[in-house]
């Protein structure tokens, strides 16, 4: 049976929210398989440094405890993910009913859009900040607002200034994405008390810490202590940066009982599936694997950021799994990176054209790039 072609005209008439069909689609990193597909490289040549995922995997507990779960998938999981929110719970001194899982982090900034948005509120986010709050906000039909940058990343004294009476959630990527900006502990509980005092607890504030654990201990947010202390503050989790568990989606969300109890009544009753929930749970507790995450990315972070000075090419210093550089002509540079079997992540759709986003891979795979960037460079310093 061939499927009757629509036309655009048909497509138009489609029954649909504005705010839908003005949403523009999220685009993932280039997948490694399409690359191949498409220029009939080697897959064993080819290094995607484009999502900001963990080049050394999953650890071996994760592994194991995949193994373990194999058997019982013909069974539902378990909906209230009890072994993986004790585990949350105790290794961060929090009640269980204040954890929320979700299928990635992504999922968690989707459920407090959910639970708190509807057509007549509205978001502050920064500029150059995570696509999700836009699109978590956008799929609600609620508004926009949007903070210019400061140094490429919050301006949280702005950010405070453009809170409106219609106002429901602030949303703060703490490393942000995709600019590799930190903000400090005090600067955040500046701003929460601030919101506090000027909002009470109608402004919920989300802070997205995806890349929370590749921040040094001493300089990370105390966020559990804040969230303790504030009850419109949602903390974001991820499993797919240092714990290498990109490819099972499993985040969390840290609130009070307030917040919690309301994206609970929003989320699907098995958004974490069975095999995330026994890989977080290991995750949670390998220590050794997320020091070496940590060692390999801090070696390889200078690794790209002494070449960028080399090259003579400007960049945000990160604190995150990425570095945000400038090579003007990012079109061109990516396209010819790809040729050569190299994947990064072209930001243009964010706002900030001319830069390229660069996961920090293994050093093999980080001088993979060099050389090619090296080459490209020289290419169009010196055309033939």
């Amino acid at each position: 049976m061939t499927a009757k072609a629509v036309t655009n005209e048909q497509a138009k008439q489609l029954v649909a929210p504005g705010h839908i069909k003005a949403i523009r689609a999220y685009i993932p990193g280039k997948p490694i398989d399409d690359l191949v597909r498409e220029l009939g490289l080697d897959p064993s040549t080819v290094v995607k440094l484009a999502s900001n995922e963990n080049p050394l995997g999953m650890s071996t507990a994760a592994k194991q405890a995949i193994e373990q779960s194999l058997a019982g998938l013909e069974r539902y999981p378990d909906p209230g993910g009890y072994r993986l929110k004790q585990a949350i719970a105790d290794r961060f001194d929090v009640p269980m009913d204040w954890i929320t899982l979700g299928n990635g982090s992504n999922d968690i900034l989707e459920l407090i859009g959910m639970a708190l948005l509807e057509p007549g509120y509205s978001t502050v986010y920064s500029e150059y900040a995570f696509v999700v709050y836009r699109l978590a906000t956008q799929a609600r039909g609620a508004q926009h607002i949007v903070v210019p940058a400061k140094d490429h990343g919050h301006d949280l004294d702005a950010m405070l200034a453009a809170i409106e009476p219609h106002t429901r959630l602030v949303f703060i990527a703490n490393p942000n994405n995709p600019t590799g900006t930190f903000l400090s502990n005090e600067a955040i509980t500046r701003f929460l008390i601030a919101v506090e005092k000027a909002h009470g607890h109608r402004v919920t504030v989300v802070l997205d810490e995806a890349y929370n654990e590749y921040i040094p201990v001493a300089e990370r947010v105390n966020s559990l202590a804040l969230v303790k202390q504030f009850p419109n503050l949602l903390i974001s989790r991820s499993f797919s940066k240092a714990y290498g568990l990109a490819g099972l989606r499993v985040g969390f969300g840290i609130a009070q009982p307030v917040l919690t109890e309301l994206m609970a009544r929003v989320r699907q009753p098995f958004n974490v599936n069975s095999l995330a929930q026994a890989a977080a749970a290991a995750a949670l507790y390998d220590d050794a694997f997320l020091a070496k995450s940590a060692e390999v990315n801090s070696a390889g972070k200078q690794q790209l950021q002494s070449a960028f000075d080399a090259l003579g090419l400007t960049y945000i210093p990160s604190s995150a799994n990425f570095v945000l550089v400038k090579v003007n002509d990012a079109d061109h540079v990516n396209q010819a990176l790809l040729r050569r079997g190299v994947i990064v992540r072209p930001v243009g759709p964010d706002g900030l054209p001319g830069w390229l986003r660069v996961s920090i891979g293994l050093e093999s795979e980080n001088n993979r790039f060099i050389e090619a960037l090296t080459a490209i460079l020289a290419e169009s310093t010196n055309p033939a």
